[in-house]
């Protein structure tokens, strides 16, 4: 998409050379202000200009009565708050630019006229490359000792721009990407002994990021490894197993009180005597005598 961008915007300086405007191209970090100077004086200027954004209208100066006047509603108010515009020389200065703020400006007279065209690109920040170690990719010479490690350079988010491998001042590997927002990876295999420098590089046409290769701490013993694995995640990692291993402990002291107290439960019960009742019933009184109501003995027997 970039690439259609510039030859788009030759395509335009083409045009623009044939027709006798002049084309300044301005390149940017987002974030930054960016100033569009015509580079002329207030009196080479004339008395009404605007400026567009493609074909629309951001802003107006008016020389004669030293006004200026910006139409914030238009470009779906993308530019509201951002621009200034100097009444003396016409420039128009874009702060907190955005990758969005990309494309052709114009600069046209009172009439109409095209006087000045900007090329503008807005390049996003670039982040720090990551280096990973992947143990998968450990191999051995079979012919020595000597053992090698692999590693990856990564990088997320990005677009128009370049990541490569250098070893020292000389470049290794580079790839290069122009969509927008995608991630790239390059990997790398050195010896585990190796003494040279070797460093990360993302950049793009104005700014670059480097992050170098420590052997030391990115490179492990390949008969250890059991799967790619990110260095960051070794202490996270530590301290989840201990939490477990805690949490174990505590259910296993939880279970063992519950057992000591169920055993003394059946203990008491074990010192429980129970007695069983025997009856007797007694004999029929003899005649004569006053019968006298029926009463049952009985006999308590005691268990050992």
């Amino acid at each position: 998409m970039l690439d259609l961008f510039m030859i788009f915007c030759l395509g335009s300086w083409s045009l623009a050379g044939v027709f006798g405007v002049e084309v300044k191209p301005v390149l940017a970090t987002e974030g930054d202000s960016v100033s569009l100077h015509m580079g002329v004086t207030k009196e080479q200027i004339t008395d009404v200009i605007e400026w567009r954004f493609g074909n629309i209208l951001l802003a107006k100066l008016n020389r004669k009565n030293n006004t200026s006047t910006f139409f914030n509603t238009n470009a779906y108010g993308r530019f509201v708050g951002r621009l200034k515009l100097d009444n003396q020389t016409g420039s128009l200065t874009i702060t907190n630019s955005k990758t969005t703020d990309s494309g052709l400006y114009n600069v046209t007279s009172e009439h109409g006229n095209s006087v000045f065209t900007f090329t503008c690109t807005v390049y996003g920040r670039l982040p720090v490359p990551d280096i990973l170690f992947n143990f998968s990719q450990c191999s051995s010479s079979s012919s020595s000792s000597v053992q090698n490690c692999s590693v990856v350079c990564s990088v997320e988010n990005v677009s128009a721009v370049s990541l490569s491998w250098y070893k020292g001042n000389s470049l290794l590997s580079s790839i290069n990407v122009s969509d927008l927002s995608i991630s790239l990876s390059l990997p790398l295999e050195v010896e585990c002994q190796d003494k040279n420098t070797y460093s990360c590089v993302i950049n793009n046409t104005i700014s670059n990021q480097t992050t170098h290769l420590d052997i030391n701490t990115h490179c492990q013993p390949c008969e250890d490894s059991t799967g790619p694995v990110h260095l960051n995640l070794i202490v996270p990692l530590s301290a989840a197993a201990g939490c477990l291993i805690l949490a174990l402990l505590m259910i296993l002291c939880i279970c063992m009180k519950h057992k000591n107290t169920d055993q003394k439960v059946e203990t008491r019960a074990e010192e429980i005597t129970y007695a069983d009742p025997t009856f007797y019933k007694r004999k029929a009184p003899k005649l004569g005598v006053q019968e006298e109501p029926d009463v049952v003995y009985a006999g308590v027997a005691v268990r050992p």
